[in-house]
């Protein structure tokens, strides 16, 4: 696919202290990676050094189906940056994957922007590859099925 988001935009990168390197590096493979313990097999999201249910300290990544349902949305119309002044309006989605537990991801909404699509709606992830960057990242995207 032809890149979603216009150029400019600052690169994503993991975080210094390496917490969210898993999910980075599975995007790259084009896997949807979601952090889980390994204690009590509860998910997670977004990544965090303690389990959120059990407390404890040994948390991994899993990869899970690409597929959700779309819980939220919000119609940017306003840019957040001078790279998007020509891009809104965009959708943002909140999506609940129901093979995490139903933990939610936000990603952005591909599609016609002006087109309402109804929260409960089928998603699947479309990875977007940026191999020319600095720094190489894949993108997760969210489109309707």
């Amino acid at each position: 696919m032809s890149s979603y988001l216009p150029s400019g935009l600052p690169q994503p990168v993991p975080a210094g202290d390496g917490l969210d390197r898993d999910y980075w590096e599975g995007t790259r493979r084009h896997e949807l990676r979601i952090q889980r313990c390994n204690e009590c097999r509860g998910w997670q999201w977004g990544p965090e050094w303690i389990c959120h249910r059990c407390h404890s300290f040994d948390l991994g990544f899993e990869a899970v189906e690409g597929k959700g349902v779309l819980f939220a949305t919000e119609r940017v119309w306003h840019p957040v940056h001078p790279a998007l002044i020509d891009a809104v309006p965009y959708v943002v989605a909140l999506v609940e994957l129901p093979h995490a537990d139903g933990v939610r991801v936000v990603g952005n909404l591909i599609g016609d922007a002006l087109v309402d699509v109804p929260i409960g709606a089928a998603v699947t992830a479309v990875f977007e590859d940026h191999d020319d960057a600095n720094h190489p990242y894949t993108l997760v995207h969210w489109r309707a099925v």
